[in-house]
């Protein structure tokens, strides 16, 4: 929601304004970026070690990414496909 929606109230499309063209600003348009950022708190949530904790943090951010590739409509309109000519 956070890199596609605009939010109740507009809250997010707010955010990204107010952080503009720097470094978060570009990190909240990018879904990729996102999920690394917010696997963060989960993985120190949920991991027992620090191993764990960093383990659990790259295969959250993994999964969302995942997730993002097998439910996005590759076809969906304002993108170009380009099929070659036979």
């Amino acid at each position: 929601m956070i890199s596609a929606e605009d939010g109740p109230f507009d809250l997010i499309v707010k955010w990204r304004k107010f952080l503009g063209d720097a470094i978060l600003g570009k990190m909240m348009d990018c879904f990729y970026c996102l999920s690394i950022w917010i696997a963060v708190p989960f993985g120190i949530w949920l991991g027992r070690n620090v191993a764990e904790k960093i383990i659990m943090w790259i295969a959250l951010s993994g999964a969302a990414c995942l997730l993002e590739q097998a439910t996005t409509n590759k076809n969906a309109p304002g993108k170009v496909a380009y099929h070659e000519e036979d």
